[in-house]
């Protein structure tokens, strides 16, 4: 199974940012020791893919690094050549996936990603692109149409710059299951959205995301956010979620995609819990889970 990651490249944030970055690192090294791994270096995603999501405004100040202290604000990170080129990898990893499932009919996994908060014209909540939005529509233009694609985002936030993005194409169906009380305080219509309460437990959790699986439409490639923030010990994520419950959500949308016959992209997406070795060892239960689905 292809896992895309980038272990060199890192942010340099300031002492005591909040954004765990050291959790990459952790996860990169529980995943290399799995057996049926192949660990793959993805090139920076094009700026001709780019434009088809983003703006070509947005684009070039990000670039050049010329966003100012409220957009950086909202972005969450201070800009850097770091960042930049962390980011067009980051989108890589998740468009070389994209392309390398549906060829295999199989999963890959990007061992980042999921950065559902960018906007055509803005990043917000740590996300400066969109990798999910971006693959799936390189991979449209390399069917030469319009093929259906379905995300799954299970972090604990609404994926809004992913509905945003999305509204008005039928080819883009995004489900999203987060907390109802929870990040981004304002929300983006999905065309599923399901909200869940804070502290809700797993038995909720599943059924919910079970409600959910069940009103997808059939399509020919799927993105899967596999967020470990709704766990229970996760500071930004306010539910009762368990390791072992969240293992079970994996296999459910692993199962769902077996079934369907649906090339799969996992993307890792949030995760802060304390301490965050926690969020590592849900990370890399998710990537095995989609080993053992991809060998059957």
């Amino acid at each position: 199974m292809r896992v895309y990651s980038t272990p060199l490249f890192v942010l340099p944030l300031p002492t005591g940012h909040r954004f765990p970055m050291a959790r990459y690192q952790l996860l990169y090294q529980r995943v290399r020791e799995f057996p049926g791994v192949e660990l793959v270096l993805p090139e920076p995603v094009s700026q001709a893919d780019l434009l088809r999501v983003h703006t070509a405004e947005y684009v070039g100040r990000a670039l050049r690094g010329e966003l100012d202290k409220m957009e950086q604000r909202r972005l969450g990170f201070p800009w850097s050549p770091e960042l930049v080129q962390r980011s067009l990898r980051s989108v890589g990893a998740t468009l070389a996936g994209a392309a390398w499932a549906f060829e295999q009919r199989t999963v890959a996994v990007n061992l980042a990603g999921g950065t559902h908060h960018a906007f055509a014209d803005r990043g917000e909540g740590f996300c400066l692109f969109n990798d999910c939005v971006v693959a799936a529509r390189a991979w449209q233009a390399g069917l030469g149409r319009k093929g259906r694609v379905v995300f799954i985002d299970c972090d604990v936030h609404q994926g809004n710059g992913t509905a945003a993005l999305c509204q008005g194409d039928d080819s883009l169906f995004t489900f999203s299951l987060h907390g109802r009380h929870n990040y981004p305080f304002h929300k983006e219509v999905s065309d599923l959205d399901l909200e869940l309460s804070d502290a809700c437990g797993d038995e909720e959790y599943l059924q919910m995301l079970g409600s959910g699986l069940s009103q997808l439409p059939r399509a020919e490639l799927a993105f899967y956010l596999a967020g470990a923030d709704p766990y229970e010990k996760d500071r930004l994520g306010r539910l009762k979620v368990s390791k072992a419950g969240l293992l079970r959500r994996d296999h459910m949308v692993l199962e769902f995609c077996r079934r369907a016959d649906l090339p799969l992209v996992i993307t890792m997406a949030g995760g802060y819990a304390e301490p965050i070795e926690d969020t590592a060892e849900i990370q890399a239960a998710t990537v095995r889970a989609a080993l053992d689905y991809s060998s059957r």
